[in-house]
Formats: structure tokens, sequence, C-alpha cells
């Protein structure tokens, strides 16, 4: 079936759906819902079969449902409408939510229901149950929606919050009103939920030090008390800790209010600066801690294997929390064990180097060249590791620099549903580092990995452990994951299993290195770096300025809209591949108008 994605962007929900269903022998083409007759376009060009909007901010024009048949994802359950489903879910403290599958109409979410699927909650941010539950589920939604066209099986009906069996109503927007923050009254568990509802877009504006700020990234405290409600008494890495008036809650990461000039969303700590002097800073425990608390990195144990779990938000690493985590990693290497499992994190294990940190610092460039040295002195670290075997368990996804970390240890595992993004060309044509001249091909073919890093497509686990890419992929949500984590490095730990499989990556690791030094491939790695750091071709500073800022999308990238290569390639009004264009640019030091590479802001 022709399929044609009609999409605000190509988020986690969207790559997911397009890694499944081209697995699945489906041709999936990609349009971004720019402006109207840019979608009218594409789909006389493309002739879909189907338009699937997986995610939308404004309803399919008439023009097009009329026509065509167009599914819609909602992450709501049946009868719930309205653009802030899974804040009021999360907010509200529902038990169970799901996702269903509509047809487009005038009004939106009101069309028949052709597939619904529901999930039950947990205590998440809605970030972290959008990347994880609703995913799995529209997933399952989509794929039944798909099934039932053939056969033309009758809809359930139209969304529609009058029978009683229907929890669905129609809510509105959530505004910051509603989630606002009363910090005399409002309990931890109250407190958490409305950071939580919030977290990714748009975070909870709150005050602090009479300065306007955006609240996101709340953890639980269950020792530390004192203070007095909303009273800052503890920080610990980039995260605040915030008295409540039955507890505390930390804060990491927070978003001045913009007063004309952009911001980002940077560390707590980060955001507030010399403002903490006064403020207890507290140790962050590797090990042991008493109860649930605020920790980026920790430790744990089971007998052989120790667990390293680094689950920094968004899966950005800055180069603080790279070293950070390489001192770590030097730690629990001393343990006697056997074997280190490489947890990251939930919803992601690694994206590589921290854009927003680089974009928020004094020089850019500076900052840049610094995080690259930094993964790269963490990604030896576990390469060259003499004393255990190493396995990267991927329970989240992983992208750029951070697949490639993970491809420094000895054995990589995905989560079923994970996808991986092994490239950096998206960025600006970024070169990359992290040793992945040494550590793809030694994987994959060197045509499979020239694909890979060239073409800027998802790939879902599946597809990487048929490519030799990963050593396997198994579990359909994290704790699944985790028990099949749990018996291979078990096995992996087992004597004399262990021994003999440590002498052979010895063995070949020394062979490795007479062959060619680690050191060589760091420095021609860096060399391409530095020139995009630092040369006269600004796409890396271009493209991060329009990614941290989320900058609108002009058209969509080509590897994306294929429906659009052979208008691309008979025209000279866009540029192809590798070609050269004029993009505009509003980079302060930049020229409004720059030559730079086409993909500058893809």
């Amino acid at each position: 079936m022709r399929i044609l994605f009609l999409t605000h962007a190509f988020n986690s929900l969207t790559q997911r759906l397009y890694v499944e269903l081209t697995a699945r022998g489906h041709e999936v083409s990609v349009e971004f819902d720019i402006h109207d007759s840019v979608s009218e376009e594409a789909v006389r060009l493309f002739r879909p079969d189907l338009i699937l909007a997986p995610f939308l901010k404004r309803a399919i024009p008439e023009s097009i449902w009329r026509q065509q048949r167009c599914l819609v994802v909602h992450p709501g359950i049946v009868g719930d409408r309205g653009p802030s489903a899974l804040d009021w879910a999360v907010q509200d403290d529902e038990r169970t939510w799901g996702v269903t599958v509509l047809e487009a109409v005038g009004e939106l979410d009101a069309g028949p229901v052709r597939a619904a699927v529901e999930f039950p909650m947990r205590a998440a941010s809605k970030a972290s149950l959008y990347r994880n539950e609703v995913t799995e589920a529209a997933l399952n939604a989509v794929l039944l929606a798909i099934e039932r066209l053939p056969g033309g099986q009758a809809s359930p009906g139209p969304a529609d919050p009058a029978p009683s069996p229907v929890r669905g109503r129609l809510r509105p927007r959530m505004r910051q009103a509603d989630r606002a923050i009363d910090w005399k009254h409002d309990d931890s568990a109250t407190v958490l939920r409305k950071i939580r509802a919030a977290d990714g877009v748009p975070g909870v504006l709150d005050e602090l030090y009479s300065e306007a700020v955006y609240l996101f990234d709340a953890h639980e405290e269950d020792t530390i008390r004192g203070g007095r409600p909303g009273e800052i008494i503890a920080r610990r890495g980039g995260a605040i800790l915030r008295a409540t008036f039955d507890g505390a809650v930390w804060i990491g990461h927070l978003w001045r209010k913009p007063q004309g000039q952009p911001t980002l969303k940077l560390p707590a700590t980060q955001v507030l600066a010399d403002k903490l002097i006064d403020v207890p800073e507290l140790a962050t425990p590797l090990e042991h801690a008493a109860g649930r608390t605020y920790r980026e990195i920790w430790y744990e144990e089971h007998g052989t294997v120790g667990y390293l779990h680094f689950p920094f938000y968004n899966g950005a690493m800055s180069t603080q929390q790279c070293e950070r985590l390489r001192l770590a990693f030097q730690r629990v290497a001393l343990r006697p064990t056997r074997v280190i499992v490489l947890m990251g994190g939930p919803d992601f294990w690694s994206n590589g180097i921290h854009l927003n940190a680089i974009e928020a610092a004094a020089t850019p460039a500076d900052e840049s060249w610094a995080n690259i040295n930094a993964i790269d002195d963490l990604t030896r670290e576990i390469l060259t590791c003499r004393t255990h075997l190493t396995l990267a368990a991927l329970q989240g996804n992983a992208g750029a620099g951070g697949v490639f970390l993970a491809l420094a240890a000895d054995r990589v595992l995905a989560r079923r549903g994970v996808v991986l993004n092994p490239h950096y060309k998206s960025m600006g044509n970024l070169h990359g580092s992290e040793y992945w001249t040494y550590l793809l091909p030694r994987r994959v073919p060197r045509d499979v990995a020239a694909g890979l890093v060239g073409n800027r497509l998802p790939l879902g686990a599946l597809q990487a452990a048929a490519l030799g890419l990963i050593d396997g992929c198994e579990g359909d949500d994290v704790a699944g994951f985790r028990r099949f984590v749990d018996a291979q490095a078990l096995a992996m730990a087992a004597a004399p299993a262990f021994e003999a499989a440590l002498a052979r990556k010895l063995e070949a690791r020394d062979a490795d290195e007479r062959a060619r030094p680690l050191q060589d491939y760091r420095r021609e790695e860096l060399e391409r770096m530095r020139l995009n750091f630092y040369g006269f071709d600004p796409s890396y500073h271009v493209a991060r300025y329009h990614f941290v800022f989320k900058v609108p999308k002009s058209r969509t990238p080509l590897y994306l809209a294929r429906h659009r290569l052979r208008m691309t390639q008979t025209t000279r009004g866009d540029p192809g591949p590798g070609e050269t264009g004029v993009y505009a640019a509003t980079l302060p030091g930049i020229a409004a108008t720059g030559r730079v590479s086409c993909t500058a802001g893809e």
C-alpha cells in the first residue's frame, strides 16, 4: 500500500510508524504539514492509497480528506477530543488511557473511529508516556485500522461523549492557569503530576527569584524535608530541590520565559547560576540511595553483573555529563564483577552531544569541540576496558553519536520497539566522531555502513539486528527487556565462558590496535569535525540553531519526501541531496542569506 504521512514533524512516534510500516512492505513517503497547497501537491505527486496523520497540530484540509481516505492518530481514548489529551490524562491521574485512530473530517478528532487501543497509565511524564505506551498503542491501532480497510469493516461510529459507556469527552486546550502550582496547598504528588503533564511542551509557568520560568523534568524525593513551600532547599547535578508542604520535589530543567530574545531549556542550576550560591549542593549517591531521589547516574549490582544507569534528559550528554559518566564507569570497573551493563535510560539510551548546552555556551564552536572530545573519551574508556565484558542495553531510542557510543560495548541489545538513527548528516552534514569509522565497519560491511550514515533514515531494532548492527532485540516493554538483559548478562558472566570471551576480546582489540591505533581513527574524525565547528561552511551552526529553537520547517527534506525526488531532479528550484542551495539564516554573526548545504535546516 502507498501511504503518505502528513505530519507536523518527524517525531519519535512518526519514526516508529515509518519503520514498522516500511518493514511490512508498505511504500511510505512523508510530507510536513506546512501549508494546504503544499499538502495538496504532495497528494497529487504521490497518489497514495492512504494518508496517515501521526502527529498533526491542525485539521487536514477538506480538499484532501474529501477526496482521499485519511486516518488521524489521536493520543486519547474513544470520545476524547482536543489538543491536550495526554496532558489532561496525566494531570487528572487517569488509571488507563489509550490511542484512537479516526477518519479525518472537518472537525478535529470527531471522525468515525477505525481502531482504538487502551493501556494502563504509570507515574511518568507526558513525554515518557508518549514515547512508550502511546507509541506502542498507536502502532497497534494503526495496524488494526489498516487491516480493517480492505474488508470495509464498519467503524464504531463518530466520537461522541454523550453515550454513558464512552469515557472520553471534548476537553479544551490546557492553559497555564490549569497547570499553575499552588505551592502553599499542592502536595508533592500534585506538583509532580502538574509538571509531568507539561513535560516536553509547554512546561509549567512559575516564578523563581522574581523571574518567569517554565518548569520541566520533575522527580520524587522521599527523605529530604524542610523549607517554606516553593523554596529551593538543595541542588544536585543540574537539578534544584523545592520544598512542598508535605515534602519536596526535584526539578531538573528550566526554560526562561522569552522576553524578546529566544531562550533555551537548560539544567535548572545553569539557568539560575549565581542565584544558587547559598543553596547547599548535595553529593550524588552512585550506588545506594535511601528511597526515591534525583540521580543522573546510578549503579546497582547483582552478583557478578553491574548495571550503570544514565537516564539523561532527552538523551543529550553535555561535556560535564560525559566526564561524570566516564568517571563512574572507571569506578564500577574496579568492582569484582564480570559484566558491566550500560543501561542508559528508559526513554533514551543516548542521543550524543548536548546541542542545547552548546547553543547556550559563550562560544558554541568551542563547546562543540569540548563536548565531542568528552564523548570520545567516554567511548574509548568503554572500548578499551580490559577487566570486564560490557553490554549496552538499549531500553530506549538512540541517535547520532549515542548509537556509536553503544557500539563501543562488546554486545549490544535493544528493546524490540527501539528506533535507532545511526547518522549525523541531518545536523548540517556533521561528520561525527565517537570512533564510528572504526566501530561501524566492525559490525557491518562498508557499503552497508555508508548507507546507514548517509541515508538519514530511522532504523528499527529488528532491522538493526538483521543487519548485524546490534546483537539482538527482545521485549515488548521496558520490564520485559530488562528480564531479557538480566538473562543475557548472567550468561556472559558465567564461567568458563567469561574467561574465554574476555581473552578473545583482548586479543582482538590488541590485534586491531597493531593494525591501526584507535588514536588514528579519532584524529581523522576530529579533523573533519574541526571543519564542521570552525570551518567556512556554517551548516552545522545553522542546523543546530534551527533544531534547538524549533524553527518551523519550510519544506520536507527529500530523503523523507520521496514523492518529490523526481520533481526536484527535473527542476532547478530545489537542490537535491549533496547539491548547494541558498538557505536563509537568522543567526547572529551569519549573513541573512548564505550559501550552505541544502541539508542545513533538516
